[in-house]
């Protein structure tokens, strides 16, 4: 007990990357003891007339690993790649990039062997959505290098184009889907990440319909709350002051673009850090 309990503890105390991580690592070992059960039902299947009857597995796919070193390997780069994401962008915005990675890696999987009409094996791991947050931060700040064991320093936009790479050379293969998944959500990433930098959220409706869902399970009494109005010169310095701090983190962005992330000054590197925790 004492073992769930601090388990219990250590989800209640994680950032949303990590949560995820430990859902896919709790419902790896689910999959190891109901193998044949998850797969049929939560993989997603190459075939488009089974898809209709299970429509849950465009994103259920995402949570489901049949191979320790897929599971180790796909979790290893979202923990990390994930924290440095939450440093650039919010803990809404992980979750619009991750989801509908998912979502768009799923349908490009499923619109290739329709067309083709061949059959595949089932889709299933998190690596679209990974790829997608991936790209995504990487297009955010290319310069941003890593420090990698061995190799050295890496700067993300080489690390990315070698993950791109990767894939590309694997659509030579006869189940290929996989590849296909992956490169949409990297593909999705990138034109994300370049139009929140133009300031348009393409996936804000993805955001606004969880927000919806979430709400209809809302207890009504909440309703019942005293509504605390707040001065209009108050709301007013507030947004200033919020603006005067996206200004300053702006700028810090723009030197890592174009010195890289060690051109920065201890100062700056704290509150980048204070500002991506919030």
């Amino acid at each position: 007990m004492n073992i769930l309990n601090d388990i219990k503890a250590a989800y209640n105390k994680a950032n949303i990357v990590e949560r995820i991580v430990y859902i896919n690592a709790f419902l790896f070992l689910v999959t190891a003891l109901l193998s044949n059960f998850i797969i049929e039902w939560f993989a997603l299947p190459s075939n488009i007339d089974s898809f209709i009857t299970k429509p849950w597995t465009l994103l259920s796919y995402g949570f489901i690993h049949q191979r320790f070193i897929h599971l180790i390997s796909n979790l290893l780069v979202l923990y990390y790649i994930g924290n440095l994401f939450l440093d650039f962008y919010t803990k809404k915005q992980f979750l619009n990039f991750y989801f509908l990675g998912l979502f768009v890696g799923g349908i490009a999987f499923l619109t290739t062997y329709y067309f083709t009409q061949q059959n595949g094996l089932p889709l299933a791991g998190a690596s679209a959505a990974i790829a997608t947050v991936f790209v995504a931060i990487a297009t955010k700040v290319p310069r941003y290098a890593l420090r990698l064991r061995f190799i050295g320093s890496v700067e993300l936009w080489v690390l990315a184009a070698i993950y791109v790479s990767l894939n590309i050379l694997q659509l030579t293969n006869n189940d290929n889907g996989g590849a296909i998944a992956h490169l949409s959500g990297a593909l999705l990433g990138f034109v994300y990440s370049k139009q929140l930098s133009q300031g348009n959220d393409i996936g804000k409706w993805f955001e606004n319909s969880i927000d919806f869902f979430t709400n209809l399970f809302t207890n009504k009494k909440n309703s019942n709350l005293k509504t605390v109005h707040k001065s209009k010169r108050r709301s007013s310095t507030k947004n200033e002051v919020s603006k005067n701090k996206q200004g300053k983190i702006n700028d810090i962005l723009d030197k890592i673009s174009k010195s890289g992330y060690d051109s920065l000054t201890q100062k700056e590197k704290d509150f980048l850090f204070r500002a991506g925790r919030k």
